[in-house]
């Protein structure tokens, strides 16, 4: 298997693993208090948003050449550590 395809899988499945707490957490708004509701889709709406960005520069990687994918592999790596961030950031603030 190639360095690319490993990347790929990886970061793929851990993808897998974000969207599953997403999914919990979306089941969690429902019960919270109306303005905490509010405030949690909001955060969640965004993660969605940066999970779905990641997806497709992980496509995109995907789809490049074996030479061209390194170029895309840091623009992967800066947004998936961002969504981890954020996804970490949001289940710490809910959690409290």
């Amino acid at each position: 298997m190639s360095e690319k395809d490993e990347f790929t899988e990886k970061i793929d499945a851990e993808l897998e693993l974000v969207q599953a707490r997403l999914d919990a957490l979306k089941a969690r708004e429902r019960k919270l208090a109306a303005d905490a509701q509010r405030e949690h889709a909001r955060q969640i709406e965004a993660l969605q948003k940066m999970a779905d960005a990641t997806k497709a520069k992980l496509k995109e990687l995907a789809e490049a050449d074996d030479d061209g994918w390194h170029l895309l592999k840091d623009g992967v790596e800066n947004i998936w550590g961002e969504l981890q961030s954020t996804l970490q950031n949001t289940v710490t603030t809910f959690k409290e």
